[in-house]
C-alpha cells in the first residue's frame, strides 16, 4: 500500500490541526495504521495507532486526551485530529501501515508514507 500524508501546517500553542493519510492499493480495511512523529534532533516516536477494528486505538501517553485517530475505509484514509496543540508536539509526522494487528513499534510497519511537517507556536 502506498500513503500520502497531507494536512501540515502551523498553528498557535492551543489550536488544532487535522492530518490525512490517503492510502492507494487494494484492502486498506486490512491494514492497521499508525503515526509516528519525529522531531529535530529526537528520535522518531510513536503518536498514535488503529486497528482494523476501528474502535480499537491507541495513543502515547504525551498526546492521549488531546489527539484522535480514526479512519474511513470507504475512502481509504485515516485522519489525526490534533487538538490542543502545544509547542513540543512540533515535529514531522508520518502515517505508516501494517498488516492487521496495530503496533507502537516503527520497525513493525511495512509501508510509510512521507512526513508531513507540524509547527506549533507558543
Amino acid at each position: 500500500v502506498q500513503l500520502q500524508a497531507s494536512g501540515g501546517g502551523s498553528a498557535q500553542a492551543g489550536g488544532s490541526l487535522r492530518l490525512s493519510c490517503a492510502a492507494s492499493g487494494r484492502a486498506f480495511a486490512i491494514y492497521a495504521m499508525g503515526w509516528f512523529r519525529q522531531a529535530a534532533g529526537k528520535e522518531r516516536e510513536f503518536v498514535a495507532a488503529i486497528a482494523m477494528n476501528p474502535t480499537s486505538t491507541y495513543y502515547a501517553d504525551s498526546v492521549k486526551g488531546r489527539f484522535t485517530i480514526s479512519r474511513d475505509n470507504a475512502k481509504n484514509t485515516v485522519y489525526l485530529q490534533m487538538n490542543s496543540l502545544k509547542p513540543e508536539d512540533t515535529a514531522v509526522y508520518s502515517c505508516a501501515a501494517r498488516p492487521a494487528i496495530a503496533s507502537m513499534v516503527p520497525n513493525e510497519y511495512n509501508s510509510w508514507g512521507q512526513g508531513t511537517l507540524v509547527t506549533v507556536s507558543s
